[in-house]
């Protein structure tokens, strides 16, 4: 089996988790556990091999991968220390709206430093990804990063890389995107990674529980914070805007129709010290038989880049099954199964069926 060439569009917590895990468990192959997947169409985790990587902290760009995933802001649990040399330099991306103004007042150690490094135009990333012989890109820039995130993904297509877009930025579920990424020939995968064990899941899972059991939800809420530069980079309102609308759409897909100002679903604040742990509560309130009033609350607390990678890394091999089946545009199953706002929004236990029916062949996307 051939590897799957990566490149990785963001160089932070949720790279560095990816990227342990592929060492993590090609030394535990014989004792697997902890994956959604463990074969994708002959593709184990191992088989993904890191290409080309782009990031804009000085602290990164210029370094081999293997080093600049340990560097800070990073701040996420090292389960892996024993990654190999991968002889692949980050290189400096394009900082566009990728850096929240705000950032600049907190300590270095916790905020993104903007390299001084030449930035690379979308003709230099196009040019690596083809000199890379790359299949698949994966976007990890910050959340509000809007044009930085159109910027790799017009990367992919004129180079010809699948793509997936683990943040919320509305592009492989916009349709002019998917279609143009149709059109090209080029699989897609997005948008906005749900963890594997994640906030979103599990109130999705409970949304849908109080459906099944005949449950009108009246209210919900879900309050996360943590204290990685992801929430970090949060804290300015005006980035959040796809962020609330994909986590909305998530759970909201699942339920009655609720009045808009009864639901709220979203980031809430940054506390330094808890570093990539996230806490969430969620609150559910409905009425049950003869409209008795119940409620529901739940405080969920991990690791929030990990728990990220449990999923990116079976978008990946999903991607480079439909590169080797030919199959274009965006991945329905997958992207249902792992993004909170696919192209379209399917229960939790039938996106399931259908990336097991996709890997098996039964389903083309």
């Amino acid at each position: 089996m051939k590897n799957i060439r990566l490149a990785i569009a963001g160089v932070g917590n949720c790279a560095s988790s990816l990227i342990q895990g592929i060492f993590y468990y090609e030394k535990k192959r014989d004792s697997i556990s902890g994956l959604m997947f463990e074969d994708i169409g002959g593709y184990k985790p191992w088989n993904i091999e890191p290409v080309a990587a782009w990031d804009i902290d000085e602290r990164k760009v210029g370094k081999d991968l293997s080093e600049a995933i340990f560097q800070k802001p990073n701040c996420t649990t090292v389960f892996e220390p024993e990654v190999k040399h991968l002889n692949v330099k980050v290189r400096m991306g394009k900082v566009l709206d990728g850096v929240a103004s705000h950032m600049q007042s907190y300590p270095e150690e916790k905020r993104f430093v903007i390299s001084k490094t030449k930035e690379d135009e979308l003709e230099d990333v196009v040019r690596v990804l083809k000199e890379t012989n790359a299949q698949v890109l994966i976007n990890y820039l910050p959340v509000g990063s809007e044009n930085a995130a159109r910027f790799y993904a017009r990367a992919c297509l004129e180079a010809g890389v699948a793509f997936i877009n683990a943040m919320p930025t509305i592009i492989v579920s916009d349709k002019d995107w998917g279609e143009e990424f149709k059109s090209r020939g080029i699989p897609a995968v997005g948008d906005d990674i749900k963890s594997q064990i994640g906030a979103t899941i599990v109130h999705r899972t409970l949304t849908e529980l109080f459906s099944q059991r005949g449950v009108k939800i009246e209210r919900t809420y879900q309050l996360n914070f943590g204290g990685n530069t992801d929430f970090l980079n949060m804290l300015e309102r005006d980035r959040l805007k796809t962020k609330k609308i994909s986590k909305t759409k998530a759970v909201t897909s699942l339920a009655n129709k609720i009045d808009e100002e009864n639901v709220h679903i979203g980031p809430s604040d940054y506390v330094s010290w808890l570093s990539d742990r996230k806490i969430a509560y969620i609150r559910l309130e409905g009425k049950l038989f003869g409209d008795v009033s119940m409620s529901l609350e739940l405080r969920l607390e991990v690791e929030d880049s990990p728990n990220s990678a449990g999923s990116a890394i079976d978008a990946i091999r999903c991607c480079a099954l439909a590169l080797d089946r030919k199959i274009a545009g965006p991945l329905t199953s997958i992207s249902a199964y792992t993004m909170k706002h696919p192209p379209t929004q399917h229960p939790d236990w039938l996106a399931r069926k259908m990336v097991e029916e996709f890997i098996s062949g039964e389903r083309e996307r």
